[in-house]
């Protein structure tokens, strides 16, 4: 006969998948776990075929704990703003967003102590560390380089909104590892087109789509973004303008890739273009506004899985 477990174990396991579930919100997890295909899709685009299982495996891990260490890393720099925000927090329309699906600002909210914040971000960050220098020292060096970024980008919130600059490196950064984790002298031409791409697509579809959802409350702690600084208009412009040029990019990777990669590439990319960047920004001109942000935010958050599938398949079929 089974027994029910005691009422004091069900509320310690209660307790450790609470706390657990407050780190992952700490590193924005969910949202991670998308960027993590970042760095394999471009891997997979230069080789145009599958690395060796040791690689694949010490690659998902390394690129798990750099996205976890980084994402933490924006919460540990932004504590007192973010306590600032949220004391400031006043009936805003609450919009489901990728980055939400967890805690959001954990440390902020006091659920959290700043020291398990700390001590949870040196962790990944040793971890990513060393398995960056296992592929390559190129790949730790872009890891330091994209966490200075990322302090940067946070420390820069009430200066300009310039600040998209540094954004946009820590996001296209892992791409640009990715290939040096798989080869140690790729082509710069590709490197450069992959940077051009993870950036554009930062731009349109991530970093200036948050802006426009947060923008109230970014007025309340002076925050300059693209969207307090340049208004909704003019940020919807160049979110247009970034999600084309991403769309293109893209497709033009399959012109830079390797052998391997069919034909089946440049056309799922540009479905996926339309679908994930195009069509929602397309949205965004007509009704500019927090929701329609949201919603572009949200569906191009899927483009690396998405083109990471894409050129799997491709390289798939054409073997």
């Amino acid at each position: 006969m089974e027994t029910s477990p005691e009422p004091a174990a069900q509320s310690l396991s209660s307790s450790t998948q609470s706390r657990w579930s407050l780190f992952l919100g700490l590193s924005r997890t969910p949202h991670g776990i998308l960027d993590v295909a970042t760095p394999a899709m471009a891997a997979l685009l230069w080789l145009g075929d599958f690395p060796s299982l040791p690689v694949i495996v010490v690659g998902i891990v390394t690129a798990f704990a750099g996205y976890t260490a980084v994402y933490a890393l924006n919460d540990l720099v932004d504590y007192k703003v973010d306590r600032e925000r949220l004391s400031l927090h006043k009936d805003s329309v609450e919009l489901f967003d990728v980055d939400g699906i967890a805690t959001l600002h954990p440390l902020a909210q006091g659920f959290l102590s700043f020291r398990s914040g700390i001590a949870w971000t040196i962790f990944w960050a040793l971890v990513a560390l060393a398995g960056a220098w296992w592929l390559n020292p190129v790949c730790a060096l872009i890891f330091l380089a994209s966490a200075s970024m990322e302090t940067i980008y946070c420390k820069l919130l009430r200066i300009t909104h310039l600040k998209i600059i540094p954004s946009v490196i820590v996001k296209a950064s892992g791409g640009v590892a990715g290939v040096y984790a798989v080869d140690a002298n790729p082509s710069v031409g590709f490197v450069v087109m992959v940077f051009l791409w993870l950036a554009a697509w930062e731009i349109g579809g991530q970093n200036i789509a948050n802006d426009i959802m947060d923008m109230d409350d970014d007025a309340r702690v002076a925050a300059r973004t693209t969207s307090t600084v340049k208004g909704v208009p003019e940020s919807v412009f160049r979110a247009i303008a970034a999600a084309s040029m991403a769309t293109f990019a893209g497709v033009a990777m399959y012109f830079l890739a390797g052998k391997g990669v069919g034909i089946l590439y440049p056309i799922g990319a540009a479905v996926l273009g339309w679908w994930l960047l195009l069509q929602p920004a397309r949205d965004l001109y007509y009704t500019p506004g927090p929701r329609a942000a949201a919603a572009l935010f949200n569906r191009a958050s899927y483009m690396p899985v998405s083109f990471l599938v894409l050129t799997a398949f491709s390289i798939m079929i054409a073997i």
